[in-house]
């Protein structure tokens, strides 16, 4: 009987491979799985015929599987698995008495004798030991090192500028100062001690998902430490001041922001703290919090118990969706903090992408910080113009917005701006020369006028939604002749670093323009060259080996699709026919950036590697709208008014894992004056992404953002498995984790509290669009 149910498996799985393998032979692409299959339905025939040649027929294909596979992609055991499992455990299965049995012979005695194993057994047992080899070695990893902390013999700069006055145990703003840098001269917790961080406190917000929840509400706050008091925000919008020291609740706020399900994103990064020093200390709204609302609204707040500050705006609060032409609810806020530099708070905001051709300008727009009162706004629309607009007249349409946060250097005056792309994204048609200008851009701004100061774009003519996500981080770099030249880092989705003279937006590490793909849809056109720097963790171009699953099946479904795509490398254009995107949406880089070390002048990062689909659908076979179609990374973007919508998702196989193979996500060191990166390592495990806990350290995609300590560990959560990790930032290796009750998509932080002990702090709440678990978390570490 196990015979005869061996042989119609096996005639399943070969139909299976050689129907498939046929099908991906016609493409172009490896004729094994055609060759897999014919093998398949032979051993199949050969079994239910009894004869012992059905080990001989599988033993020829366990090793031209083994040595295909070790052609395609050497000894790598998370694509060798794939390759040989399936085919490895129905060898042992053959293997088994009651199948070697009916193959074998009876005696002239009439004893019954099994069919001589050793055919198979032998091709079996070095497949076996081919696997057990590959799992010791890591052909992904990159060991290096930056160079080693400062001490007193080493020759640097007298003191490296940090940006701002903060002391050395608080955090005053999103990227611990106007520098954005995430770095924070503590150094009481180092590589030595780290593994000893314990909990200290844990608090609940009571902010949790609710079910009429968008499915991007995501936690991704950073909180600000300031005197004894941390200020933080949650996706609905609530403020709260916690107690450094203890968690415990000072005061909350809450604007009554609303649901709307038209909104995009539901989500809050961070609170922006001020204080006026022309006010009596002590004096009530001396010392703010302003808190950006889902609902357009920006609210002043007194530090010190949460009170609305009155005299700000209209009681308290500043509508942000003024003069928009149009100006639909839900649309439109800011999902980041604003910034306070030299009595302005300048604001940025987020629009749905690819809602519609009719949605909120990207203004940026400086209002004076103790009032309200417009003061300058920068609209990359009419870049011109930034004289505060008169009631009764439009910013511009669908310009290019700015959703992440700003960095300032105070004493050049400027503020530096990432801008996004124009929806309707993938649509370039009837783009303005501005807009061609600044989308997917960095722009230099002066402080006092909002006038363009530089700008340096990072893709041209953008079909990608390839935003610059990420705050840009300021710092001195040491030329190769000892002076000192004022940098700004720029992390981009496409996986490159830009590193720019912060003066002029000039490269300080070379950048080229290199040949990119054409082959647009006739109304549109894309730009013959793309920009390159010469730091970049771009990925290779994907190939059809490239092409992973948990089985040969999956596999090979991914192999079909991905030779049924239009791919052409990196900016291949969206089309009809369905576009491989890669690096993808997601980003290599996204709002979560780098942190950079000012002593050392290095940086440490968490690229990510997504390839994502992209299909334009003509207006006219746009469904009705649904409730699903939110405009988004994944799923039907409508670009209502434009003549296409787009398909958006992840490159999945049919069981939804990643259809290119692991590793999806790493931790990486560069050296900023060398622009040479010096380790990447596969970071993160498959725990929380599968039905068992299964601890696979297989290199995890993940979004937020690093943070760096002068003790020279740095930290980072991210990953889509729940950890908090440290890391010795000189190695990348990883040192310490601790596990957190919900995804840790946010940036963490570090500070002293009054009892003069540092803590590592980070939000726990999930991330609705990669599907962590959500919650309301925040949680302190620090050493015994």
């Amino acid at each position: 009987m196990a015979i005869v149910i061996t042989s119609i498996l096996f005639v399943l799985i070969g139909l299976a491979l050689g129907g498939g393998g046929a099908w991906l032979v016609a493409l172009g692409g490896s004729p094994f799985y055609l060759f897999a299959g014919l093998m398949f339905l032979a051993t199949a025939v050969l079994l239910f015929k009894r004869r012992a040649a059905a080990l001989w027929v599988y033993a020829l294909l366990v090793l031209a599987a083994l040595i295909w596979a070790i052609w395609e992609v050497g000894f790598d055991w998370w694509q060798l698995g794939p390759r040989g499992g399936l085919i490895i455990i129905l060898g042992l299965w053959l293997l088994t008495p009651w199948i070697r049995r009916p193959l074998g012979f009876r005696s002239t005695m009439g004893s019954q004798y099994p069919a001589n194993p050793w055919p198979l057994a032998v091709p079996v047992i070095i497949a076996a030991g081919a696997a057990i080899y590959s799992m010791t070695t890591d052909p992904h990893d990159l060991a290096g090192e930056l160079p080693g902390p400062v001490t007193l013999h080493t020759p640097v700069q007298a003191k490296a500028a940090m940006g701002g006055d903060v002391p050395d145990g608080e955090w005053h703003q999103y990227g611990r100062t106007p520098y954005g840098q995430r770095y924070s001269p503590l150094d009481q917790i180092t590589p030595q001690n780290v593994a000893n961080l314990k909990l200290a406190w844990q608090y609940q917000t009571g902010d949790v998902k609710r079910p009429d929840d968008v499915g991007e509400t995501t936690y991704q706050v950073t909180p600000l430490k300031i005197a004894d008091t941390l200020y933080l925000c949650t996706p609905h919008n609530l403020a709260i001041a916690l107690d450094a020291a203890t968690g415990k609740e000072k005061w909350r706020y809450d604007p009554n922001s609303g649901m709307n399900p038209n909104r995009q994103h539901q989500t809050c990064r961070g609170v922006t703290y001020y204080r006026d020093v022309a006010a009596p200390p002590g004096s009530a709204c001396a010392e703010r919090v302003y808190l950006p609302t889902s609902d357009a609204r920006l609210i002043a707040l007194d530090a010190a118990n949460g009170q609305v500050c009155t005299s700000f705006a209209d009681k308290g609060t500043l509508r942000l969706d003024t003069n928009m032409k149009y100006d639909p609810a839900g649309y439109y806020y800011s999902t980041s903090p604003p910034v306070a530099v030299l009595g302005k708070i300048i604001v940025g905001g987020a629009v749905n992408d690819n809602y519609s051709t009719q949605e909120q300008s990207g203004v940026i727009r400086a209002f004076d910080i103790n009032t309200g009162a417009l003061d300058w706004n920068w609209d990359s629309g009419n870049p011109d113009v930034t004289t505060p607009l008169p009631a009764g007249q439009f910013y511009t349409t669908n310009s290019p917005n700015s959703w992440s946060v700003s960095s300032v250097d105070e004493g050049l005056g400027l503020i530096y701006v990432p801008l996004g792309n124009q929806p309707p994204d993938q649509l370039g048609m009837n783009r303005s020369p501005s807009v061609e200008k600044y989308s997917s851009s960095i722009v230099a701004l002066d402080i006092a006028t909002g006038q363009v100061k530089w700008v340096r774009q990072f893709v041209h003519h953008d079909l990608w939604d390839m935003d610059v996500p990420a705050q840009p981080s300021l710092l001195d770099i040491t030329g190769k002749d000892g002076t000192t030249v004022p940098a700004l880092v720029g992390p981009t989705k496409q996986g490159d670093i830009y590193v720019l003279d912060r003066r002029t937006g000039e490269p300080l590490i070379p950048v080229k323009e290199v040949p990119a793909p054409a082959g647009t849809i006739p109304e549109d056109r894309a730009s013959p060259t793309q920009p390159l720097s010469d730091l970049s963790f771009m990925p290779d171009p994907l190939v059809e080996k490239d092409m992973w699953g948990v089985s040969l099946f999956d596999q090979l479904a991914c192999r079909i699709k991905f030779h049924q795509l239009k791919y052409e490398g990196r900016y291949t254009p969206p089309s009809l026919q369905g576009s491989l995107i890669y690096p993808g949406n997601f980003g290599t880089f996204n709002w979560g950036g780098v942190a950079v070390d000012p002593e050392r002048q290095v940086m440490f990062g968490m690229p990510t590697y997504l390839a994502f689909t992209s299909r334009l659908i003509p207006s006219d076979q746009i469904p009705p709208k649904g409730q699903d179609q939110k405009g988004s990374e994944q799923g039907l973007n409508r670009n209502d008014g434009a003549p296409y919508g787009v398909f958006l998702g992840p490159f999945l196989s049919p069981l939804g894992v990643p259809c290119q193979a692991p590793p999806w996500g790493y931790v990486a060191g560069a050296d900023l004056r060398t622009g040479k990166i010096a380790y990447m390592h596969k970071n993160g495990t498959v725990q929380d992404m599968t039905p068992l806990p299964l601890p696979f350290k297989i290199g995890v995609p993940g979004i937020g953002g690093p943070i760096i300590t002068k003790g020279g560990v740095a930290f980072l959560g991210a990953a889509v498995d729940n950890y908090l990790r440290g890391y010795d930032l000189t190695t990348g290796r990883e040192l310490w984790r601790g596990r957190l009750p919900a995804g840790g998509q946010s940036t963490p932080m570090t500070y002293i509290a009054g009892d003069n002990k540092q803590y590592v702090l980070i939000v726990a709440g999930g991330h609705g669009s990669i599907g962590t678990k959500p919650g309301d978390y925040v949680m302190a570490y620090t050493l015994p």
